[in-house]
Parts: C-alpha cells; structure tokens; sequence
C-alpha cells in the first residue's frame, strides 16, 4: 500500500510530458537585427572616417604641387611635384628636429608613465586616513591651466641655469601627472586584491609587489599614458618657445614655427615647404598608432572597470 506522499511523488506534474526534465529552458537568443540596420551603421562610420580623413588628404595632396597650384581645387595633386620633400628636407635641419622630438618625446612619455604608475599603485593598494581627500586633491591640479603655473616654473629652470635646454621639456614628468594617475589607478583597482595579498604572503616587499606583479599586468594602460603622453610632447609648440633659443636643440613643431615664419606668413610664401613638413611631422605619430593600435585599445577598454 502506498502512502499518499509517494502517490503524489509519483502523479505526474501538469504540463510536462513524461520522461521530460523539469529544467529551465535556455533563454532565448535575441532577434538579429535586419542586415539594413548593419549595412546604415558602416556607412555611417565609413562617412565619418571619410569626413576626417580630408583634410589630411588634401595635406598630401597640396604639398605634392608646384607653388602656384598649392591652393588649387581638387584633391589630385596636379602638376605632380614630389621634389617638394627633398627641397624641404634641404631648405631646414628636418632631421635634426625629428631626432630632438623622439628623445624628448621618449623620456617625457617614459617619465610621466613610471612616475605616474607608482603614485597610483600606492593610492590604489595601500589604505590609510584620507586617501580619498588626498586622491581628490590630486585630481584638483587638472583645473590649474598651464598660464598659472608657466612662469613660476619658467623661473625654477632659470635659477637652475637649465633654460636654452631640452631639460624643461621632459623633466618636469618625473613628477607624475593627475590625469595618468587617475587613469592607472582605475586600471589598478580593476585587479584582484588576492593576487597582491598573496604575493605580500610569500614575502614579497611592496617595490616587488609593483615591478613583479602590478607592472606586467597594467601593460596596456601604461602603453595608453606612454602613447599619450608621446603624442603630447611630439606637438607641444608652447614649451619649446619659452626654453629654447638654439636651433639645433629645437623640436619639430618649434622647428616648424620656423619654417612657417621663413617660408609662410611674411616669409617667402613656398607654402609647398611649409605643407611638406608639416606631412613629414604627422607621418610618425600616424605609424605609431598603428603599430600600437591593438594594445591602445584594449588599455582604453579595461580602464574603469572599477573604483
């Protein structure tokens, strides 16, 4: 004799089939979206890349034309004058001024980076009284311009007797950045806490605890404050003319500023030299991009996650 429990065990539930499991169906996936949808966002994003692709190609275009048809209409460079960059290349110390831009731009980049991910490692790890006020303090510093703090520290370079040097131009970096702060200590935050207590277990001191374990896995925000910062450096005009006074040790967009005044405005108007060098400064930092395009992305992705 069975007990009514084991009967209504075994009486079959309503709306199942026998033999069918009482499991939760998968949800449903959602509906794809009509091909037109797809087809009207590429267009809209190959206009737009369009859109700001023209004046770069008109860049080009103008600076492959004899000096009277520069400003000609039309993107297609007729005449077709290509030995517009070799007279560039004569006319100015070109290279020069690109080798003075790389190795200011690598140790600005360099310095902002390591310094700035070191300030935030330990604003991100470490707890202690007024974290958050001094971390907001830091952040306060984005809202002074530039024009405040320039000739206070045009008068510190001076009294160090470092002006008319390419000293200022870089230096100042070692000191971190608000923003390159903020932005790696959002990417720190986003890192398991276990992986440091557990490295703090085995005996690791907290200089390890950066360069071994915090520093390989922040590699791609540290590649978005060096490429940043790089690109900063590479067309920073205002610094140069405040430091620099010999032409050998001028940048490329101070070297520029030369060209435009020699060979532009009130100069010799050959502005086929002016835009040739002006292509020849914009190339690199196009090449850099693209060669860190992958990383560039995925640090800007994964910053933020958390904090």
């Amino acid at each position: 004799m069975t007990t009514a429990v084991e009967r209504g065990a075994a009486a079959p539930v309503p709306g199942l089939r026998p033999g069918r499991s009482a499991a939760r169906r998968p949800p449903a996936e959602p509906a794809r979206r009509p091909i037109w949808h797809r087809v009207l966002f590429v267009a809209a994003l190959v206009g737009a890349a369009v859109l700001f692709m023209l004046p770069f190609v008109w860049l080009i275009s103008a600076s492959l034309r004899p000096r009277e048809y520069v400003f000609a209409p039309g993107f297609l460079p007729t005449p077709f004058a290509p030995e517009n960059y070799a007279e560039a290349w004569r006319a100015v110390p070109l290279l020069t001024w690109f080798g003075n831009s790389v190795l200011v731009g690598v140790a600005a980049a360099a310095a902002v980076t390591l310094s700035s991910a070191w300030v935030a490692f330990g604003f991100a790890y470490f707890r202690f009284p007024g974290r958050n006020l001094l971390f907001g303090l830091v952040l306060a510093t984005m809202m002074l311009p530039f024009a405040v703090t320039m000739i206070p520290t045009y008068l510190i370079w001076s009294n160090l007797g470092l002006t008319d040097t390419q000293v200022p131009l870089w230096a100042g970096n070692l000191f971190g950045s608000a923003f390159y702060i903020f932005l790696l200590r959002q990417f720190l935050l986003s890192l398991p806490r276990e992986y440091f207590e557990a490295a703090r277990m085995d005996g690791a001191s907290y200089p390890q605890l950066f360069w071994k374990l915090a520093f390989p896995l922040i590699r791609p925000a540290l590649l978005v404050a060096f490429v940043f910062e790089f690109k900063a450096s590479w067309t920073d005009l205002l610094k140069p003319l405040i430091y620099l006074r010999n032409e050998q040790l001028y940048t490329l967009p101070r070297g520029l500023k030369v060209v435009l005044d020699r060979f532009g405005y009130g100069g010799e108007q050959q502005w086929e030299i002016v835009l040739a060098g002006s292509v020849l400064a914009t190339i690199p930092m196009i090449i850099l991009f693209f060669l860190a395009q992958r990383h560039f992305v995925e640090g800007i992705a994964t910053t933020g996650r958390k904090g």
